[in-house]
C-alpha cells in the first residue's frame, strides 16, 4: 500500500487517515496486499523502514470492504442456485485470511430484498434520526475517554481497557462463552465483540451492556461461523 523506493511516501492506507478506505471485491486483491493491512489496522500507523531511516505514517482509518459470497455471486441466495463447483466457494473465501477477518469488527451478509419488502409501507427510521443517535453515542464515548490519551471511541480501546469498560452480566458471560466455543473465536474476536456490544448499548442509550446488545454483536461475526462456505 505504501510506495517503495529511496524516498518513502504515504500510500492509500495513510492517505485514508481519519477517513474511510473502501475496498470493493475484497478477494480480488492479492493476498500479500491484504496482509499488509494487518499491522496498520492494529497499530493505527504504517512503519516504513530503510537502511538509514524508519518513518511512521499515521493510519487511523475505517476499513469498509465488500465482496460476493462466491465467484458466481449466488451462494446462499434465497431463489437462485449457486453454480460454483465443489470447493470453489471455500477457495474464494480463503483468499481473506483469518487474522485479517479478526481485525474487522462487523461481518454483515446482505441478502436480496424481496419486492414485497421494497414496496411495504412500514415506518422506518429516518437518516436524520439515525444521525442524531450516532452523534449522541460518539459524544458519550468522547466523555468516557476524556482522560485517556489518544483514545476517542470504543474501537480504539486496547485489550486491558476493554475488560474495564465492557462489563457484562452473568447471562452475557454464558452467551459469549457459548459463542466462543461454538464458533471457535479468537481472543481478538472476543475483544471486538465486546467493543461492538458497548457501541450498540451506546446507540441504544443504555449505560450497561445487556444480553441483547451482546447477541447482536455476536451475529455480526458471520464469517466466523462454521460451515459458512459449505
Amino acid at each position: 500500500m505504501e510506495l517503495t523506493g529511496g524516498n518513502p511516501q504515504p500510500g492509500e492506507i495513510s492517505l485514508a487517515h481519519n477517513g474511510v478506505l473502501f475496498l470493493d471485491e475484497l478477494p480480488e486483491f492479492k493476498r500479500t496486499v491484504l496482509e499488509v493491512m494487518r499491522q496498520p489496522m492494529e497499530e493505527r500507523k504504517v512503519t516504513i523502514s530503510r537502511a538509514k531511516i524508519s518513518i511512521d505514517y499515521p493510519a487511523n482509518f475505517m476499513l469498509v470492504a465488500s465482496m460476493n459470497p462466491c465467484p458466481c455471486g449466488y451462494y446462499n441466495h434465497p431463489e437462485k442456485e449457486c453454480v460454483c463447483g465443489p470447493g470453489v466457494v471455500q477457495r474464494y473465501l480463503s483468499k481473506i485470511s483469518g487474522p485479517l477477518l479478526d481485525r474487522i469488527d462487523l461481518h454483515v451478509e446482505v441478502v436480496p430484498v424481496s419486492f414485497d419488502e421494497m414496496t411495504a409501507n412500514r415506518k422506518t427510521e429516518s437518516s436524520s434520526e439515525i444521525r442524531e443517535r450516532v452523534v449522541q453515542a460518539r459524544e458519550k464515548q468522547s466523555e468516557r475517554f476524556r482522560t485517556r490519551e489518544n483514545i476517542y471511541c470504543n474501537a480504539m480501546m486496547p485489550s486491558n481497557l476493554v475488560k474495564e469498560i465492557c462489563q457484562i452480566n452473568d447471562n452475557g458471560r454464558v452467551l459469549l462463552k457459548t459463542a466462543m466455543e461454538r464458533l471457535g473465536l479468537s481472543a481478538r474476536a472476543y475483544d471486538r465483540i465486546l467493543k461492538v456490544s458497548r457501541t450498540i448499548a451506546d446507540l441504544a442509550g443504555s449505560e450497561e451492556i445487556k444480553t441483547e446488545h451482546l447477541a447482536e454483536a455476536i451475529q455480526y461475526r458471520s464469517l466466523d461461523r462454521d460451515g459458512w462456505a459449505g
